[in-house]
């Protein structure tokens, strides 16, 4: 799909393949896409997603969050799939039933200190207050008065450091900078230019800019996991909700946007999905995934129309 470049979109989109049925693959974003702010999971979304996974349709969230944090919700969906964490920075493969350790690691891309170290002066002097995140660690300044919201919002203890800055003394997986919106999103398309071939940059929550290492992505995450699984990415659904989930909608023949994206992610989606509070995303398994054949065909035109209608009157 090719569509004019803004301040917060690649200049190049992936040429999006050709939809291929039966989708073979799906990949779910989590927060805004499968949870809202309860952090639960609809019993509707688990039926149609333990119902993809009989039909031997694998399924992986695909998400920003550490795999750790991310690691409930996988469980809670009954998923065996690799867990996609940090944007694609780290994939882990789902541990054993009944084991207490974190799966194998199967991929790791972290940032380069040098580039964290100055993202961490760059983003302060930005108004946006930094934090690290390396593996299943999650760093904090000492003195961050949010740190008890931040840990409750990623299931896990922050560790607390009296100098962030210190601290990176290796690479890091991901830099995230919180602010109060609209400031992540003005300051987005500089911190492209600021670090252009250092770091890729992207909007995960209106608060939240992010910063990973070159070349990673969703999108490039996605290309992983369906070579992988040697299923054609025309023949894989993806759904999210944010700028960070943009290639990977693009790169899949089944993109799906949340209502809530922002316009451009939803343009370069084939479908838009219903909200959140009614189901969307389980509505899009039941309709592309666990219809018949046929029906199964009818609903990806009907998805698809409405869609390409909405997108014209807008334009």
């Amino acid at each position: 799909m090719t569509m004019a470049p803004t301040p917060l979109m690649p200049a190049i989109l992936p040429v999006t393949p050709a939809p291929e049925l039966p989708i073979r693959l799906i990949a779910l974003d989590i927060d805004g896409t499968i949870i809202g702010d309860d952090h639960e999971i609809a019993k509707r979304t688990m039926t149609a997603v333990r119902g993809a996974m009989e039909r031997d349709v694998a399924v992986s969230l695909v998400t920003g969050r550490m795999v750790s944090s991310a690691m409930r919700f996988a469980q809670d969906l009954g998923l065996t799939g690799p867990i996609v964490g940090y944007q694609g920075g780290l994939i882990r493969a789902m541990p054993l039933p009944g084991s207490r350790r974190l799966g194998k690691l199967l991929l790791h891309t972290p940032l380069p200190a040098e580039s964290a170290r100055a993202i961490l002066g760059w983003t302060r002097a930005h108004g946006l207050d930094p934090h690290v995140n390396h593996l299943e660690r999650f760093i904090l300044r000492a003195d961050d008065p949010k740190a008890d919201d931040y840990s409750a919002f990623m299931g896990a203890h922050a560790e607390l450091v009296p100098d962030l800055l210190a601290a990176i003394d290796h690479p890091v997986t991901k830099v995230l900078a919180v602010g109060e919106p609209p400031i992540p999103t003005e300051v987005a398309p500089l911190a492209r230019a600021e670090f252009a071939g250092r770091a890729d940059v992207t909007i995960s929550h209106p608060r939240f800019l992010e910063f990973v290492a070159p070349g990673v992505s969703k999108g490039r995450a996605i290309r992983w996991l369906a070579r992988r699984l040697r299923i054609p990415l025309g023949a894989t659904l993806a759904i999210g909700d944010q700028w960070n989930d943009l290639e990977m909608l693009a790169e899949v023949g089944h993109g799906t946007a949340m209502p809530s994206a922002p316009a451009e992610v939803r343009a370069a989606a084939r479908y838009v999905a219903a909200p959140l509070q009614d189901d969307g995303a389980a509505r899009m398994i039941e309709d592309l995934v666990l219809a018949s054949p046929a029906g199964v065909r009818a609903n990806a035109r009907r998805l698809a129309t409405a869609n390409r209608d909405v997108r014209d009157v807008a334009s």
